[in-house]
């Protein structure tokens, strides 16, 4: 048995920076068994990586691990480096670390570099292109996938040729904790007026700080109720993410589900663009059989 084939199927590993999430493939790519934890990369310590292989193939079989994600990452167990966009599928299959010993192989990510900017991605890439592979989304499309740090990824003839990433999870994280906002932004961040006051605040602004700090103001002069503060920065700062895409007229393949994506999906009707939600995790699921072929 390789490390990227075998008669029962594989192990597909999405492993993350705080969870890990692996599925049982069978050889036409459908889901036997699947689990998910917290064992991300940063609970973990290079000599956990073997015990906690032997574990995932004691619970999902005896197979070939194929891992995507911040396992790959200067953080996780071994780097497998990126590859630069523009990147397709057999772009990463070509530079995959294949890891015989373990019988393992982790897929590398993607990254831009040009004279105006840097960006890089892990694990995002597998759930975009595979998305393609699998017919959920076309090959010249936009997509978003939100979070901590949210994704904007653009594609053209099923290649990954541009990646941004908003920090816009954490800002509002940190906003929270620390600074002149604490004790403000403990109240619900849900979709209504003031989620929506913040979207038009933030969209196209060019002052985000001022726009920020507006949120206080408006608390202590009386304009917005303190439970309202939360809704209306998260307004600002995903109105500012969402304004500097120009999603008027285009359509958002929005990878993602839960109260984040709910969000998002308001933001980019919002501001006149088309949302196509797809499951991120079908698109993980599919990048790693098109994978598997290509690595065989």
């Amino acid at each position: 048995m390789t490390a990227t084939s075998g008669p029962g199927g594989v192990i597909a590993v999405d492993w993350g920076t705080t969870n890990r999430r692996a599925y049982r493939l069978d050889a036409d790519g459908r889901v036997g068994d699947a689990l998910r934890d917290d064992r991300g990369v940063l609970t973990m310590a290079a000599d956990d990586y073997p015990p906690a292989l032997a574990a995932l193939r004691e619970r999902l079989g005896d197979l070939p691990v194929i891992a995507a994600g911040m396992i790959g990452s200067t953080r996780g167990w071994r780097e497998a480096p990126y590859v630069p966009a523009p990147c397709g599928l057999a772009d990463l299959a070509a530079a995959a670390l294949r890891l015989p010993e373990a019988r393992m192989t982790i897929v590398p990510g993607v990254s831009v570099l040009t004279e105006r900017r840097a960006d890089v991605m892990r694990g995002e890439e597998i759930q975009v292109l595979g998305a393609i592979a699998a017919g959920l989304a076309p090959a010249d499309a936009l997509f978003c996938q939100p979070g901590t740090h949210n994704k904007w990824i653009t594609t053209a003839d099923a290649r990954i040729v541009d990646v941004a990433t908003v920090m816009t999870g954490e800002l509002f994280s940190l906003l929270k904790g620390h600074g002149i906002l604490a004790g403000m932004l403990d109240g619900a961040v849900v979709d209504g007026t003031a989620f929506r006051d913040g979207l038009a605040r933030g969209a196209g602004a060019c002052d985000l700080g001022t726009a920020l700090f507006e949120v206080r103001a408006s608390v202590l002069l009386g304009r917005r109720a303190s439970e309202e503060a939360a809704a209306y920065a998260s307004g600002v700062l995903i109105g500012s993410d969402v304004g500097a895409r120009a999603v008027a007229g285009r359509t958002v393949h929005l990878l993602a589900e839960g109260a984040l994506a709910d969000l998002y999906k308001v933001a980019i009707e919002t501001l006149d663009g088309t949302v196509v939600a797809i499951d991120a995790t079908a698109g993980f699921l599919g990048g790693v059989h098109r994978l598997r072929g290509m690595l065989a």
